[in-house]
């Protein structure tokens, strides 16, 4: 079994890596420390917004999905989905990161 990192270092460095390239990134929403699960919300100004949620192929990889569909959508739509995800976990964790072009810094793929 992979030893997992804890979910406030992982927010923390990804915050600190988005900014290194110029990117804003804050954390909207903290959850819990240890385990909390973690939603991006890729908010691309007037082009609308993604949230990308953390998932696991069938080998383990690990992907983000874009949760509010393959196209952007309003930032209230965006809003809404993630207050609804945390009506069901209390310990989510949101990071937004707002970007005209999309840029992420994560290393693992988008789907």
């Amino acid at each position: 079994m992979e030893a997992r990192l804890k979910a406030a270092i992982w927010v923390k460095a990804h915050v600190r890596r988005c900014a290194t390239q110029g990117i804003a990134a804050v954390i909207a929403r903290h959850g819990d420390d240890t385990a909390g699960s973690v939603l991006i919300k890729l908010n691309r100004l007037e082009r609308g917004c993604t949230v990308l949620s953390p998932s696991n192929r069938g080998d383990g990889t690990r992907v983000w999905l874009r949760a509010t569909g393959p196209a952007t959508v309003p930032e209230a739509d965006a809003d809404g989905y993630i207050a609804r995800q945390v009506k069901r976990d209390p310990d989510l964790w949101v990071v937004e990161i707002e970007d005209r072009d999309g840029r992420h810094c994560l290393d693992d793929p988008v789907e």
